[in-house]
């Protein structure tokens, strides 16, 4: 395992960057740390265009852990792709619409797995896909609006109702985390396997597993195809776990232990 040199950034978050041979002049991949907190998961009765999945609401207390900046873009894909193989062959081109620094989507929640045991195996570091309540504490960043920003989106701000996907910098913002491009571009599968509601749900912010491989798997986020509604913080839905080109992820891997004890309580 290559050592960790922490940056801070603008954005008032500390992140490290992965190396990667072969990223050539694309994006790296860039991981910030998320602070542990205590936050409310999930929408009150209030919030306009809510789902009934989205509660109850309940408290998620949260370890610190380092997310990916943004989605994994398709250069950070190919370079992963050509590490040796764990349990299923990746594709290195799968996506629809091409681009370095685009979110790679067109990918299963099988494949973003291989991609995060390659990645593990690789270079020594935990990686994987976050659980639903870690997606969504990273994503609020401390903020009980419906979107990070505000209470409105707007073209200036994300990628939705459009035609096709941005570079994942495109608008070059990011939350009080320093993560950028939450809300619209594509879904960003999770851990976790779909349940209908909350009744039940882990308080830790781990991920919420069952014994049913077919079960649908957790999207995050919306896509550049939906609505505003669908990229709302707390909006959820699922996914066969297989391919579209609206679908996309991000990783996260687990602090080290001199950064877990840093917590930031955040009651919303």
């Amino acid at each position: 395992m290559s050592d960790l040199t922490i940056h801070r950034t603008p954005a008032t978050a500390q992140c490290y960057k992965e190396p990667l041979n072969g990223i050539g002049e694309a994006l790296p991949l860039q991981m910030v740390l998320v602070p542990g907190g205590t936050f409310m998961m999930g929408s009150p009765t209030t919030e306009p265009d809510r789902n009934k999945n989205e509660g109850p609401l309940f408290e998620v207390n949260l370890s610190t852990f380092f997310m990916s900046r943004y989605p994994i873009t398709q250069a950070q894909w190919r370079v992963v792709s050509a590490m040796p193989q764990e349990s299923i062959e990746l594709n290195p081109e799968p996506s629809h619409f091409k681009g370095d620094n685009r979110p790679v989507e067109s990918v299963s929640w099988y494949e973003a797995v291989e991609f995060c045991d390659r990645l593990f195996k690789a270079i020594g570091r935990p990686y994987r896909l976050s659980s639903e309540a870690e997606w969504e504490y990273a994503c609020r960043a401390g903020t009980q609006t419906p979107y990070y920003f505000s209470t409105k989106i707007t073209k200036e701000l994300a990628n939705f109702n459009g035609n096709e996907t941005n570079s994942v910098d495109h608008f070059g913002i990011g939350n009080a985390f320093g993560l950028s491009d939450m809300h619209g571009n594509v879904w960003e599968w999770c851990q976790d396997y779909w349940h209908g509601s909350y009744e039940g749900a882990p308080e830790d912010g781990s991920a919420w597993l069952t014994e049913d491989e077919l079960t649908n798997r957790v999207l995050r986020g919306g896509a550049w195809y939906n609505d505003p509604r669908h990229c709302r913080s707390a909006y959820r839905y699922y996914f066969r776990g297989s391919r579209s080109n609206g679908v996309g992820f991000r990783v996260v891997c687990s602090a080290p232990r001199q950064y877990r004890s840093v917590k930031t309580s955040r009651q919303l």
